[in-house]
């Protein structure tokens, strides 16, 4: 079996780390049950491209255990834990194409080795996969049935790619399923955002002006655990409807000019690119600890701040220290990429569950209705997401009430009135 990682050794830990995250993902475990019986994606080939945690690894064991066959690269070149890595490879046989800290030639080396196997149903994460496939791989194009999304990044890019009319196959944005955005991106990406920035800093967050760039699912996320944990929320949007959302929440609205100039920490959540530039990087006060927890390093303009620095030093795992010309210095944390994967783990498994619960069942969907799907980007079907959600409540055993019939019947009237 063709496969690249860091180191097959590692195999024995990242099983143990397997099995922790297997017992936090209940749903998936049910799915996974089910997919074992009747292995209902026999014959589809995925092409994944994810961050390789322990948590993609019980999804990858239950796409498996569906019939599937897998091969496996990161989707962002820090991303990766190691010992899940090797222990896919060894303990699973699934051919896996990724290491920690791998360079960005690398990183695009593995993309193009899960493409060699030719897959019919890709599964992305940030949209590399995808773009890869349409722009230097066109000659397996026909051979897809469709794809899925797990986040906001990609599902803007093949959203464009959909409008420029060069999307070539249909994808389903399960970033988009009320039990993914709703549960991963903001208790998932606030809880993991956090985890980073304190195992990176130790720095205490209480009493500190925290701006958030950003005010959807993934900012509100970080901003209501930063506010738990006794900061001064400060938050940088651009779209008025979620700022006013923000300042209706409590927390102070500015544009990112004036919150540069008395943040303290800055975490950026906003899927667009140089968010934080170099006019800000000068204005912030000595000591600023800068951070992004968007899919792409872009939304710090890192080249600008290299640009004003005379002197830069590492002083911890994870923290660079950029000394301006003006004398200030500023703290970058995990190189600029997701803060909650560079590092610290990634999400709990408990919400990932419900994400990679919508992928296993999104990719059943596809098996069974892909190819009657036009080409663009999708929904999950609600059945899905509805299914996903009676799941999760049933694995902590609580139970919600049904309509009466009669309550049934007068929703679907338009007949009864006061």
């Amino acid at each position: 079996m063709d496969y690249d990682i860091a180191d097959i050794n590692l195999a024995e830990s990242g099983k143990l780390r397997i099995e922790w995250a297997n017992r936090q993902m209940p749903v998936l475990s049910l799915i996974k049950k089910r997919f074992g019986e009747k292995e209902p994606l026999k014959g589809l080939m995925i092409g994944a491209c994810l961050h390789v945690t322990s948590e993609t690894a019980n999804l990858v064991r239950t796409l498996k255990a569906g019939g599937a066959g897998v091969a496996l690269c990161a989707s962002n070149p820090l991303s990766t834990q190691d010992p899940v890595a090797a222990s896919l490879v060894k303990d699973y046989e699934i051919p896996v194409f990724a290491c920690t800290g791998e360079d960005n030639k690398t990183y695009y080396e593995h993309v193009h080795k899960v493409l060699d196997f030719k897959p019919n149903a890709t599964m992305d994460d940030g949209g590399d996969l995808v773009s890869t496939l349409h722009s230097e791989r066109t000659e397996l194009l026909d051979g897809v049935t469709a794809g899925t999304e797990e986040t906001t990044t990609g599902v803007i890019r093949f959203k464009s790619m959909e409008r420029d009319g060069v999307l070539k196959y249909p994808i389903i944005a399960v970033n988009d399923a009320n039990t993914k955005h709703f549960f991963d991106n903001r208790y998932g990406t606030g809880q993991s955002s956090i985890d980073g920035f304190m195992r990176a800093t130790n720095v205490l967050i209480a009493g500190k002006n925290f701006v958030v760039g950003g005010y959807g699912w993934c900012g509100r996320g970080t901003a209501m655990r930063a506010k738990g944990m006794g900061a001064n929320i400060i938050i940088v949007e651009v779209d008025p409807l979620r700022a006013l959302e923000a300042v209706m929440d409590g927390y102070r609205v500015m544009p990112i000019a004036e919150a540069a100039k008395i943040g303290d920490i800055f975490i950026t959540a906003t899927g667009n690119k140089n968010v934080i530039r170099s006019e800000h990087f000068e204005a912030m006060k000595d000591g600023a600890i800068v951070a992004n927890t968007g899919h792409f390093n872009v939304e710090l303009d890192i080249p600008a701040l290299e640009s004003l620095t005379t002197q830069k030093r590492k002083l911890r795992d994870f923290i660079e220290e950029f000394t301006l010309k003006n004398g200030k210095r500023i703290y970058l944390l995990g190189e600029g990429r997701l803060v909650n994967l560079a590092c610290a783990e990634g999400h709990p498994a408990s919400v990932m569950d419900m994400s990679f619960a919508n992928q296993a069942l999104t990719a059943e969907y596809i098996k069974t209705d892909g190819k009657n799907l036009k080409i663009k980007v999708h929904p999950v079907p609600e059945y899905i997401d509805k299914e996903v959600a009676r799941l999760k409540l049933e694995s902590m055993n609580i139970k919600i009430d049904t309509l009466t019939p009669e309550q049934d019947e007068y929703l679907k009237s338009w007949k009864a009135g006061t």
